[in-house]
């Protein structure tokens, strides 16, 4: 355009030779053009906002919803995270200031919206299982990117509603139940312990009041009811123009515990006035009869525990969740309620039946111990209720099963953490001894050989305490203060090695299978604790098929016996279906150890993990095995379950021992190293040791045998005794200290040490975990030397300690 704007510039020129003409065409001719340019420029503009600005108007209808039961929030931000449109329920959340992620929560929660944020952007889509607010309510949170340049972020967020303590609060009066007791010639109130209504259902609002649709919350009860001179109960909108009402009151929420406060729950009653024309209270005949069946009939919806006896406390009725949380199934109600309780119960529970089955209308608790759980006393419910024939009294029970079972789960892990402190420290104070023992006989051995009288004697005291030691190692793994060895290793791998000797110990009568899955995980385990466990648990499967009463078990199934050694991968979304209140949701690589012994019976199942229990014959097992197996799993970080297989009729055919070890995200797994034995011919220059341990056995030896290999001791019996020696004497090499003495202990001596001399070479000295105490420690640069120790074992620490620190001072 801009060479065709000059040559026609030229052409005017050339003819008629005027500069002035040319001008103000050339000039013309560019105001034309360039208000045609920004005429296209701008209409293009306008279309292009038109286009690009959305009409939020029609998003917000699209998104809102009215009838929906549990709030849906719905917002959309943009990539600034500005809130862009929001639905009503979004809005009454959180309000119009607030934009996903920066929600009104603390900084877990907006630390969890942030994550799920840039996951949105980055990967098209987040979610979030559960997200609590300020306000302490849990919602479930999912971000969808969108968009024609995915430039804004949907978030959806559900509310998780979070149900009330107490079953027995479930009953909804405006649902179909209160339809189904209105037909029946039931009414039916909740009531707060003041006696304000809560809610009614329409059948009792319609007598009441005349209107159906009516709440009556906040009124007084009593005041839509009267009573003639007869006590005979009446609506009061009705006068004695309508039936007779029998009123029964039934506790919906327990009384609360003690030093707790009390709930806004607590006190709520269902009150239930039953019809006198529904064939109830003309005496205990046949209508009588049908009514309680009728009436059963309705309570049985109800989640509470209800029964029914006459006045001499004969039962009735029981509904289903009654029979549960006495412990007895569908149609097993005794004749009488002390028939469910323990013999010190019977007497007050029956007088209290006759009590208020005879005396007027009254309600109250008392607390009895069922026989179907003895340790566990329940809260029962007792109230005298009129109108059906004669007195009855109506009792209520809550199903505390679920309640009881988790109280015995805790009891049990307190017990086995109890256990398990005193087994740790048992076997740390006994290692002391086998050292001396040990270290003794060593010493003994160096003045004697073989064929001395008393060599063969010493062995056999050696021999023994080494026995004795792995006693105490088994001990600590139980208590889980055993020293590991972790590497990154395949669960295949292990098992391959560890099979030839199982195959010995199994014999020719026992098949021994294995089976892996495919794309296992590896883990992260000590190999050689992982064989010990694989180990003790084929051995055990052995005794169960070729003894009766292994471990409490029965005799094998017919046919060969049979141990399977089974490798599975389990991912997190199928732990989450298991719904497991022990398993976290992770990805496991799983072992699985079955035999077809025949079973584990229930009374033995909650003890298997015990230390020193068995069911073993006297001298045939120390009871340590399983619980040496319990322990080396938990320190591992994995979770260990027993349960039996059992056929299609029900009865146990094998046990099984699952081990769930979590997958560990790293490298790639690595052959075990054979790291060669320390010894001490790197160092034969001798030095000055400073030893300090308080047991004076442990001591004498330790000295005795530093002494044989040339070196000087000053031996001190804590650790103040220890730090003064030192400030009197800067000249040792090397110090050798005990971990836990009174007073001082090792490691607060050591810290003191290193002020004064930063680069003096320490030797810690211990019957605990190597892990743990350098996990307590917190002293750089130490070397440790388990407990029970031998002289030579002692010696070669030391030596090699001394090398390395003169190689380093060297270097």
């Amino acid at each position: 355009m801009g060479v065709a704007l000059f040559v026609s510039a030229g052409l005017i020129f050339a003819v008629t030779l005027n500069p002035v003409i040319t001008g103000v065409y050339f000039g013309g001719l560019v105001v034309l053009l360039f208000g045609v340019f920004a005429a296209e420029r701008f209409s293009g503009a306008q279309e292009q906002a038109e286009i690009a600005t959305p009409d939020w108007s029609v998003t917000v209808a699209a998104i809102e919803s009215e009838n929906d039961a549990v709030p849906h929030a719905i917002a959309i931000t943009d990539r600034a995270n500005r809130l862009v449109c929001a639905n009503k329920a979004f809005l009454a959340a959180f309000g119009t200031k607030a934009a996903p992620p920066m929600l009104d929560a603390e900084r877990p929660a907006l630390e969890a919206l942030n994550r799920a944020a840039r996951n949105a952007w980055r990967d098209g889509e987040a979610v979030i299982e559960e997200f609590n607010d300020s306000k302490l309510r849990s919602w479930g949170v999912r971000a969808t990117r969108a968009g024609r340049g995915d430039d804004h972020l949907i978030w959806r967020l559900v509310m998780k509603v979070v149900p009330t303590a107490s079953e027995a609060l479930k009953v909804d009066l405006s649902g179909p139940l209160s339809g189904i007791l209105s037909r029946a010639g039931i009414e039916a109130a909740i009531a707060g312990p003041d006696g304000t209504i809560r809610s009614v259902g329409a059948g009792f609002a319609e007598r009441a009041v005349g209107d159906r649709e009516a709440t009556l919350a906040g009124q007084q009860l009593v005041s839509f009811l009267r009573a003639d001179e007869r006590e005979r109960i009446f609506f009061a909108r009705e006068g004695r123009s309508g039936t007779p009402q029998t009123l029964i009151d039934v506790p919906l929420s327990e009384p609360a515990l003690a030093g707790t406060s009390p709930t806004p729950e607590d006190g709520a009653t269902l009150m239930l006035l039953v019809d006198g024309g529904v064939g109830v209270g003309s005496g205990w005949d046949g209508s009588a009869q049908a009514g309680v069946a009728q009436l059963e009939a309705l309570l049985a919806q109800l989640p509470l525990g209800l029964a029914m006896t006459d006045r001499d406390g004969r039962f009735l009725f029981g509904n289903e969740a009654f029979l549960r949380s006495v412990g007895r199934g569908e149609g097993e109600l005794p004749a009488f309620p002390t028939d469910l309780v323990v013999r010190e119960d019977k007497t007050p529970l029956s007088d209290a039946v006759r009590r208020h089955g005879r005396g007027p209308a009254t309600r109250g608790d008392m607390a009895v111990r069922l026989s179907s759980q003895v340790d566990e006393p329940v809260s029962m419910g007792l109230a005298g209720v009129r109108g059906l024939g004669e007195a009855a009294v109506l009792l209520s029970l809550a199903d505390s099963s679920e309640e009881t079972q988790l109280k015995r789960q805790v009891a049990q892990a307190t017990k086995m953490q109890a256990v398990g402190q005193l087994a740790g420290g048992v076997a740390h104070d006994f290692n002391n001894v086998l050292t001396a023992i040990i270290g003794t006989c060593d010493l003994m051995l160096l003045r004697h050989t073989p064929g001395d009288s008393d060599y063969d004697d010493i062995q056999q005291i050696r021999a023994n305490s080494n026995r004795a030691a792995a006693l105490t190692r088994q001990l600590l793994a139980f208590s889980r203060q055993q020293t590991l060895r972790p590497e990154i290793l395949q669960l295949p791998d292990v098992i391959s090695e560890v099979g030839p000797l199982i195959k010995r110990l199994l014999g020719e009568k026992i098949d021994y299978h294995v089976q892996h899955d495919r794309n296992l995980g590896q883990v992260r385990a000590d190999p050689q604790q992982l064989e010990q466990v694989i180990m003790n648990l084929a051995v055990n499967a052995r005794d169960a098929i070729n003894t009766n009463g292994a471990h409490g078990r029965t005799s094998k199934q017919d046919g060969q016996g049979r141990i399977s050694l089974l490798t599975r991968s389990v991912k997190s979304h199928e732990v989450v279906k298991f719904g497991s209140e022990i398993l976290p949701a992770a990805d496991y690589t799983v072992l699985i150890v079955q035999d077809n012994g025949g079973g584990i019976p229930a009374e033995v199942l909650p003890k298997l993990f015990e230390p020193f229990f068995t069911t073993k014959e006297l001298g045939k097992g120390t009871g340590l095995g399983l619980s040496t197996v319990y322990g080396i799993v938990k320190q591992t970080g994995g979770f260990i379950f027993a349960d039996n297989v059992m056929t299609t009729s029900g009865r146990p055919m094998g046990a099984r021992f699952t081990i769930y070890l979590p997958v560990h995200a790293g490298e790639a797994p690595q052959r075990r190293k054979v790291e060669a034995p320390e010894t001490s011919s790197e160092w034969s220059a001798g030095g000055r040791v400073l030893l300090v341990e308080d047991e004076d056995m442990v001591r004498a030896v330790a000295e005795r045998a530093l002494v044989r290999a040339g070196y000087q001791i000053t031996a001190c019996s804590d650790g103040e005794d220890g730090l003064e020696a030192i400030q009197a004497d800067s000249g040792f090499d090397i110090v050798v200290s005990d971990v836990v003495m009174p007073g001082m202990d090792g490691p607060a001596m050591v810290r003191e040490i290193r002020k004064m001399h930063p680069h003096i070479p320490v030797l810690f000295m211990s019957g605990y975990a190597e892990e743990a105490l350098r996990n307590d420690i917190d002293v750089p640069h130490m070397h440790f030397l388990p407990k029970p120790f031998s002289v030579a074992a002692i010696t070669d620490k030391v030596a090699m300690v001394m090398a390395q620190a003169r190689t380093e001072k060297a270097g």
